[in-house]
């Protein structure tokens, strides 16, 4: 009588984990975190606050003679740009530097060798949880201060040309900061480190750029920067503008959206070839 052999039940330990079962231990333990937490309730604060002062001193600071959709639009979507633009990074900073710090990474990578699958997991989180906020922030700034707005006559609908895609934008580049500091924190391996690379990615290198010599390189490299992509991104575009304007400075939304996402992409790529080649 021929045995036929039962076929054999994979050891847990050697069983590859789905990667939705990934995520949602990275989302557990994004929410666990009270900084995280702070960080996300930060960006709504900080957005929908800024938005709603600039909106309540509009008549004390001087009313615009003529309607201008982008600079109504501006006051809605700058106070979540400008300071969320750093909570953001630093929440994907804290997704991944604080398990280097606890020494907790190892744990990590021990229940999903997969490294890659582990990085794809924390950039999943953080792209979702700061881009949901920040929608629900700039929507929610832009519901409390238009009605302000239209008893100057200077409402922005949802409707007009530009105003959807430049709210939506605005969450969105929030998003890829996120990312973006995930990414140079894989590379760095320090919680400070990671923060202080945002910051002056998102803030410092813009300002300081306005200071070079006027020329060439200083005009390019203000259009390449991460914090002027997501101005762009924020903004109601001018129709039938061009896509790069190297002499006037000018970043189209479509160029903000590219130069964001390259600048996301290209540290997480960066930050993925370091936690694949070097030890935990």
């Amino acid at each position: 009588m021929a045995l036929t052999a039962k076929p054999h039940r994979a050891d847990a330990r050697t069983q590859r984990p789905p990667f939705t079962a990934v995520v949602h231990s990275e989302w557990i333990k994004a929410l666990s975190l009270p900084a995280s937490v702070l960080a996300l309730a930060g960006i709504l604060a900080i957005g929908v606050g800024g938005s709603l002062f600039l909106g309540v001193t509009l008549e004390s600071s001087g009313v615009p003679s003529v309607p201008s959709i982008e600079r109504t639009l501006a006051d809605v979507t700058v106070p979540t740009v400008v300071l969320g633009q750093i909570i953001a990074g630093i929440f994907g900073v804290m997704l991944i530097g604080a398990e280097y710090s606890s020494g907790a990474m190892q744990t990590t990578l021990t229940a999903v060798p997969h490294r890659m699958r582990v990085l794809a997991a924390k950039a999943v989180v953080a792209l979702t949880a700061v881009t949901v906020v920040a929608l629900v922030t700039v929507f929610v700034s832009w519901a409390v201060t238009n009605p302000i707005y239209a008893g100057f006559g200077l409402d922005a609908p949802l409707t007009a040309p530009g105003v959807m895609l430049a709210l939506v934008g605005s969450a969105v580049y929030l998003g890829l900061c996120a990312v973006f500091g995930l990414g140079v924190t894989t590379l760095v391996r320090s919680t400070t480190a990671g923060s202080i690379i945002v910051f002056a990615a998102t803030l410092l290198l813009p300002v300081l750029s306005s200071l070079l010599p006027f020329g060439l390189l200083s005009r390019v490299l203000r259009l390449a920067l991460l914090g002027n992509a997501g101005d762009a991104m924020g903004r109601v575009g001018i129709e039938g503008g061009p896509f790069i304007d190297l002499w006037s400075g000018h970043i189209s939304v479509g160029a903000g959206w590219t130069i964001a996402a390259i600048w996301a992409a290209g540290a997480l790529v960066i930050g993925a070839i370091a936690l694949r080649t070097k030890d935990a």
